[in-house]
């Protein structure tokens, strides 16, 4: 019999080696695809549990939880109530996906939501499918709570100081702008835990507000239930607006992976441990806040409600204003969450494809000129109900609701009409009606209400 050292020597070394490798520990997850020489700038890993609770909470429950009553008042009690609960647990399923599919790859990170799409759908494909959607989230997101955080700020001086020289909304909107070109020079996700951490606790202040403003305001006089009044052909736009507006309200999915990728993953405690953990009382916090201001804010106004629920509320005035106030510390928490994302992917962009070098001045520049753009879009069409609804529909609709069960299914493969499989065709099915018709509705109501619109009023 042949002994092993007498084997040829390649088929030697590659039993060797096959040995070698099959006893090594596995590496350490790193991301893909790699590129050192902004790897060595990029953030530590070394956030908790907890951050990705608040950054998520910051994500999610921001300026669209204000119009969910808005949304009842054309989708009724049954209708509204069947869409938020199904929002609510198919948006949760599919963050669980998304957070068991950062590592679905031994030794790899998907830090991206685009990666992610690259790997199930391949480079130039996924590409091409995940990273418009993602970017009309972040910056739809962005140009909401523009419009958002002026109208918020203008608000609350109204309010406040009763005698003061009233103002142009476009200028508010203009100041509110102007915090973030201060702002956005902050390097990465760690250096706006801060304010991502404030602005969770204002959205879970200023919910609680509207929705005990609302039960202690009580039903306003002859208070109606039944659909608002409006011709049949404005009426069917209105409830695909509707749709558009509660998928708004659920956000968080488009920056997940990147808030996911700040927490350390080891392969005995991977990042998707502490990162559940985290969107579990993300989801909790969530539906403290969307549910009682939803309903109460419904029973108390019925078809009357306005597209901003505190709008509607005068009294107290102090605790109304103190809510306005919220929001626009929350919007300014927001607004950074969902930029970080794109300003790395901006300045990444200009290193690799234009050689500009890192730094300072890139920072400045880009992210400057990012800012201004938002601001222009947001003072131009100032339509908070509307936007919200066309918004939801083109981008969070497929990033939140439909996007993660496609990639599920084809990185996964669960067996032909398994519970599994069905559910993900549900949420498929579910998440593209949205999708195209609370665009179609958005768009129809952005263009009928600019027609009546003084711009730059």
């Amino acid at each position: 019999m042949m002994l092993i050292s007498e084997l040829p020597h390649p088929w030697f070394l590659f039993l060797w080696r096959k040995k070698m490798v099959s006893s090594s520990p596995p590496p350490h997850p790193k991301e893909v695809p790699s590129d050192d020489q902004w790897k060595d700038d990029a953030p530590p890993r070394e956030a908790k549990w907890w951050y990705s609770t608040f950054h998520t909470v910051t994500a999610m429950v921001g300026a669209g939880v204000l119009s969910l009553p808005y949304a009842m008042a054309y989708l009724g009690w049954g209708p509204g109530t069947l869409v938020m609960v199904l929002s609510w647990c198919i948006t949760l399923n599919t963050m669980w996906q998304m957070i068991q599919l950062h590592e679905c790859v031994p030794g790899v990170r998907f830090d991206h939501y685009y990666h992610l799409g690259q790997h199930a759908f391949g480079p130039k494909l996924g590409a091409w499918i995940v990273l418009p959607q993602q970017l009309i989230v972040q910056v739809g997101c962005d140009i909401v709570y523009m419009v958002t955080g002026g109208k918020c700020l203008k608000k609350f001086l109204e309010i406040a100081c009763t005698n003061c020289t009233r103002i142009r909304q476009s200028y508010w909107i203009c100041i509110f702008g102007s915090i973030h070109f201060f702002l956005s020079q902050l390097p990465n996700f760690n250096s706006v835990s801060g304010v991502s951490l404030a602005a969770a606790v204002m959205s879970l202040c200023y919910s609680t507000i509207a929705w005990v403003g609302c039960l202690g305001r009580g039903r306003i006089d002859n208070v109606s239930y039944g659909y608002k009044k409006t011709s049949g052909a404005d009426y069917i736009f209105r409830v695909f607006n509707a749709l558009g507006q509660i998928s708004f309200a659920y956000a968080g999915h488009a920056v997940a992976l990147e808030i996911q990728a700040t927490i350390p993953s080891t392969p005995e405690k991977p990042s998707r441990l502490p990162m559940w953990k985290g969107a579990i009382g993300a989801y909790f916090i969530n539906a403290l806040c969307y549910f009682p201001v939803a309903f109460i804010g419904y029973w108390a106004f019925g078809q009357d409600v306005d597209d901003n629920v505190l709008v509607a509320l005068q009294k107290p005035s102090w605790l109304i204003a103190a809510a306005n106030l919220m929001v626009v510390i929350h919007v300014i928490g927001s607004y950074q969450v969902y930029a970080m994302p794109v300003f790395d992917m901006l300045e990444k962009t200009m290193v690799k494809r234009l050689n500009f070098p890192p730094g300072l001045a890139l920072r400045i520049i880009v992210r400057s000129a990012y800012v201004a753009f938002t601001l222009f879009i947001g003072v131009t069409f100032p339509f908070f109900g509307d936007l919200l609804g066309f918004f939801g529909g083109f981008g969070f609709a497929p990033t939140t609701y439909f996007l993660p069960s496609i990639i599920w299914l084809i990185l996964k493969k669960p067996r032909r009409f398994s519970i599994s499989w069905l559910i993900n065709w549900g949420c498929i099915f579910i998440g593209v009606f949205i999708m195209v018709a609370s665009t179609i509705g958005g768009l129809r109501n952005i263009i009928a209400d600019s027609s009546t619109y003084e711009f730059y009023s």
